[in-house]
């Protein structure tokens, strides 16, 4: 960045970098995460509709109904098979990858645009420092822990324990290991690079004309204008119910338990009507 600049982890000002640094990849990781249960939500709901509504135009049989035939070991004429929409899952799938990767990236490219102009060069190299830190032991612990929950799930299968309680565990670990080692254990290089990237590029203006470095603070005013874009995309986000909280499997969870009692409650009116 320029000279007369010292890495000491002692001064206040390096270590909140160091300490905001180390933060972001938790971050990150929590809004890839959050985003992978999302479309995995959108597309069970749309699975669901499909068994419901998709039907044979000739014997008006839904999809439902001729997967259960399928799995009875009863054949199916061409003629009178469900040909699900694969289509319109790949499509959700598609947008989902795109649309929910604009939270992280904009926080990637604008925390480092944030930090080096409005506290300064210094507070960047601890932010960079604690970034690479914090996130290559993340990706190394969710690369592992992901690809052992995976792995438990296979063993689980080839003991056939799949419907014990170990199991059930099993596919508990399986869901949440797989956007472990495939989704936010590789974004964080992603993450590391793209940061590292940017504070490259605005090197050369973090600097005066002699080469030295700016101080703590110094045109900390240029800062205001990532801030204000960062705040905007943010709002924008929630508003658009990109970026949210909620649990994504809630509504799918209502679908499932309203399902689950009008079955109940069929049984019980066909158990009268047999009595």
């Amino acid at each position: 960045v320029g000279l007369g600049l010292d890495f000491d982890v002692s001064d206040c000002v390096l270590l909140s970098g160091l300490l905001f640094g180390a933060m972001l990849p938790y971050l990150f990781s929590a809004l890839t995460m959050i985003s992978v249960g999302k479309a995995a939500a959108e597309i069970i709901e749309e699975v669901r509709r499909q068994f419901r509504e998709v039907k044979n135009e000739r014997t008006g049989r839904t999809l439902r109904e001729a997967i259960q035939l399928a799995s009875e070991g009863q054949s199916i004429p061409e003629d009178e098979d469900v040909v699900p929409d694969s289509d319109r899952c790949v499509q959700i799938s598609t947008r989902s990858s795109v649309k929910e990767m604009i939270a992280p990236g904009v926080y990637a490219i604008f925390a480092p645009l944030l930090i080096g102009f409005t506290l300064g060069p210094r507070c960047l190299m601890g932010v960079l420092s604690g970034a690479i830190v914090s996130g290559a032991m993340l990706a190394i612990m969710m690369s592992n822990a992901g690809g052992a929950w995976d792995n438990s799930k296979k063993l689980c299968e080839k003991l056939k324990i799949k419907k014990t309680e170990q199991g059930k565990a099993c596919v508990v670990g399986d869901t949440v290991g797989d956007p472990f080692k495939d989704t936010s254990g590789p974004a964080l290089n992603i993450l590391i690079k793209l940061m590292s990237m940017v504070s490259l590029t605005i090197a050369p203006l973090l600097k005066d004309d002699e080469g030295f470095g700016n101080e703590d603070w110094e045109n900390w005013y240029l800062g205001l204008i990532p801030l204000v874009v960062g705040i905007v995309a943010t709002t924008v986000l929630m508003a658009k119910q990109v970026l949210t909280w909620k649990d994504p499997l809630a509504k799918a969870r209502e679908q499932a338990s309203v399902e689950v009692a009008k079955a109940e409650a069929l049984g019980e009116a066909q158990a009268q009507v047999a009595m």
